[in-house]
């Protein structure tokens, strides 16, 4: 029996694809209207469809629970649960600590215990271990404790969990065959490495090295604007290299569960070690910077094209997502742009064809409920501005183009779709 604690992004889709490998799956979440959802045969994750998720509880391969008692009769439980940042930009690892400690009430000998959580390198062993271990069982002798980090990538339809190549520890060397076994037969590839500290910071690399290139090509467009150069062009011709190139894009900030925050694991824990961390920092810093340089941009905009300032003017923020073709919004930089918009006077609306309207949110709770603006003629016209921050492929940029007063792309959305204008600009 597995169970998988935390039914989101990560866990749905991890407990689909071990019911899917033959194993019995309980999930575990403390949202009651997940656990009413997953009864009902209804999927709130795109990467997991009604019809999949209907056939394993139908066929009793798949239930949830918010009933934690029941990870007694699990033998491999995974955590896959949120490790959000403090307003300090500190870890929070609260849910990891919580969850630990919810294992431990009834953790039995022989269970394997595996975080999937992205974390600092060191929390398996010096988090989750200690917990585990005042139950009086010990790590590698009674049960068994790895990590193996998450890699979904919402709305990437080449790859799904099982074809997504998955690294692997344990503590100890049975407990890194025994996470070794469990993975091997429910995904394709695994790669073993050596300590769990070396999984977690597998993931933390991947996640700097984007964060880390995004801020490069943000820098760069910011530059090559004030020399009138497009940096679209730019990057369109040099990925033509076919080595030494890889190719990142620029926009409005960085968006997602992993890129804005997964870094600043690594800049906490290296103080622990009086070490800076200068990259990720001023990464941080600059792709921070990107949703006010783009409504300065706005701005700028509103009163050279249309002789108007942002403080009078309304804006339409086209894409609520963080990224194209999904509803997800964590960390998304509309969000911010239109919490700066507004700052600013303006007013601002915004359509997305995945988010009919702002759910709760920690830092933008007085945007809760705000619904999607639908894109016709008379709407879109009403407005003095339309701002591309998300580039949906649903939306009809055509149509937008030709309404528009003016329309600030920070996607190159139109130039990747040949549609120009005099009322485009780039930003």
């Amino acid at each position: 029996m597995v169970g998988v604690i935390g039914l989101g992004y990560v866990g749905l889709p991890l407990a689909m694809t071990a019911a899917r490998a033959g194993f019995p799956v309980i999930g575990f979440d403390i949202d009651p209207s997940k656990i009413v959802s997953i009864d009902a045969g209804k999927s709130y994750i795109e990467a997991v469809t009604d019809a999949v998720l209907s056939e394993f509880v139908r066929g009793g391969r798949f239930s949830a629970t918010t009933d934690f008692a029941g990870l007694s009769g699990c033998d491999v439980i995974v955590i896959c649960v949120p490790t959000p940042l403090t307003k300090h930009r500190d870890p929070d690892l609260s849910f990891v600590t919580r969850t630990s400690q919810a294992i431990a009430k009834t953790l039995r000998a022989g269970q394997l215990v595996v975080l999937e959580s992205t974390t600092y390198p060191g929390t398996t062993d010096g988090v989750v271990r200690p917990i585990l271990e005042e139950t009086g069982l010990k790590s590698g002798q009674d049960f068994f404790l790895g990590f193996s980090p998450e890699r979904e990538d919402p709305g990437n339809q080449q790859f799904r969990t099982s074809t997504i190549p998955k690294v692997v520890a344990g503590d100890g060397a049975e407990a890194s065959s025994l996470v070794e076994a469990f993975y091997s037969a429910a995904v394709e590839t695994v790669v073993p490495v050596s300590t769990t500290a070396t999984a977690e910071a597998v993931k933390l690399t991947e996640n700097i090295f984007r964060a880390v290139n995004i801020a490069l090509v943000n820098e760069l467009k910011v530059v090559y604007e004030a020399m009138g150069i497009d940096i679209w062009e730019v990057i369109d011709a040099a990925k033509t290299k076919p080595f030494g190139y890889m190719p990142f894009y620029p926009g409005p900030g960085l968006g997602g569960h992993c890129i804005p925050i997964d870094p600043f694991y690594l800049t906490w824990k290296s103080r622990e070690y009086e070490l800076p961390t200068r990259f990720i920092e001023l990464a941080g810093e600059i792709n921070s910077a990107m949703p006010r340089h783009v409504v300065d941009r706005l701005a700028e905009a509103l009163d050279i094209r249309a002789g108007k300032a942002l403080s009078r003017s309304k804006v339409l923020v086209i894409g609520l997502a963080y990224k194209k073709n999904v509803p997800d919004i964590r960390e998304s930089p509309s969000l911010k742009l239109i919490e700066l918009i507004e700052a600013r006077g303006g007013q601002a609306g915004y359509h997305d064809p995945h988010v009919p309207q702002v759910p709760p949110t920690r830092e933008y709770g007085h945007l809760k409920g705000r619904p999607s603006v639908d894109l016709a003629r008379e709407t879109v016209s009403g407005f003095d501005a339309v701002l591309i921050a998300t580039d949906h492929d649903a939306v009809d940029y055509a149509a937008l183009a030709e309404w528009a007063v003016l329309v600030v792309d920070t996607r190159n959305a139109f130039g990747r779709r040949s549609i120009s204008g005099g009322n485009i600009v780039k930003a």
